[in-house]
């Protein structure tokens, strides 16, 4: 499988001559030429004008939700915008002098992944200029299944803009498609889109990624677990944040030790500076060892939440826009079965594929 950073050829002609902006982070690598993008295309003679960085950084390490300082790449010497924080979208003085931009960057297939936001703001400052994207696609390593509630739009946020399940199983490139389709951009405009497709991939090609997507999503077990336990970010469970086992545990101190005789404690470190229950002693699970998921899993989030003792502050208001719907809280609430859940999410799934189906670019 060739991702579309490693066709050169297929866009090097629309980069020739003009000055670039390219929107990358630490994943926007050729495996093939062993270099970053950025550096890759400098060495091109390709004019790289500024590099825009999502959350988490140009060189991947701030954690979620951390401020990134605009600054200078100190092996470039290209000029860095941030696109995280108070300006998440290109400004025009930003876009000044900027002929193309180039779209590169691993995203993971989750609704809540902030990547794809960064890509819908992108693709409407540069329509709103018209200045043409190009997006260089990638595998989605969660693009075998599609799962969860369709958000609605009053639950709209960074982590969460379009009406979209949770798991959505498309490539970025298939979803810059689909929000131009869709008529996500503000006004309803559209990008001047070029899409950079891969060789020899499918929705069903196992993926494991090179580089790590962001500072707790460590290896391929964490990212399969992500759409799942990314909502315990939106209860008083820790969900690994403090260790090295991100987003594959999850625990709290006040679970019983009876039912969850695994145990940890988060401490700082590289991807969470002040972790939920910091240096105290957490009962929970290990899922380190859990067959891959091609659905999302909610048995482990009723099942936490019946036995926490703490049904009143178990949910805070983060978990609303996680799952971009009141339902899904309401519906554990009730103490609705897992399966029951899942069944309230088919016609919107049913609807969506419908959708989906028309921006694919691969079986």
């Amino acid at each position: 499988m060739i991702v579309g950073a490693e066709q050169f050829h297929l866009y090097a002609e629309l980069l020739k001559g003009r000055n670039v902006g390219v929107v990358a982070n630490q994943t926007s690598f050729l495996g093939k030429e062993n270099q970053h993008l950025v550096d890759f295309l400098i060495l091109k003679k390709v004019s790289v004008k500024k590099v825009f960085a999502p959350e988490h950084g140009f060189r991947g390490t701030a954690d979620a939700g951390e401020h990134v300082k605009d600054g200078v790449d100190s092996k470039t010497g290209v000029p860095l915008i941030s696109l995280y924080g108070s300006n998440k979208k290109p400004s025009l003085e930003q876009l000044k002098g900027i002929d193309v931009m180039v779209f590169d960057i691993q995203d993971v297939g989750a609704r809540f992944y902030t990547y794809i936001s960064t890509l819908h703001y992108v693709m409407e400052a540069c329509a709103e200029l018209g200045i043409p994207v190009i997006v260089l696609d990638r595998p989605n390593p969660n693009g075998h299944y599609i799962d969860g509630p369709i958000l609605e739009k009053e639950h709209q946020s960074f982590v969460g803009m379009h009406p979209v399940p949770v798991v959505h199983g498309m490539t970025i490139g298939e979803y810059a498609k689909m929000i131009n389709g869709e008529g996500w951009l503000n006004n309803k405009i559209e990008c001047q889109l070029t899409v950079i497709k891969m060789e020899n991939y499918t929705h069903q090609t196992p993926y494991s990624l090179p580089i790590k997507p962001s500072p707790n999503l460590p290896n391929d077990k964490s990212i399969n677990l992500y759409p799942s336990l990314c909502f315990f970010e939106g209860t008083f469970i820790n969900a690994g944040r403090g260790t090295d086992m991100q987003f594959q545990v999850f625990g709290a101190p006040s679970l019983p030790a009876s039912k969850y005789p695994f145990t940890y404690t988060p401490q700082p470190n590289e991807g969470s500076k002040d972790p939920k229950f910091k240096g105290q002693l957490c009962h929970g699970k290990d899922l380190r060892n859990e067959p891959r998921l091609s659905n999302i899993n909610l048995e482990w989030l009723i099942e936490s939440y019946n036995a926490s003792g703490r049904k009143k502050d178990f949910f805070n208001s983060f978990f609303v826009k996680l799952a971009g719907t009141k339902q899904l809280q309401q519906q554990i609430e009730k103490g609705m079965s897992a399966e029951a859940i899942r069944d309230s999410w088919k016609g919107g799934l049913e609807k969506f594929e419908k959708v989906r189906e028309k921006y694919l670019s691969y079986p």
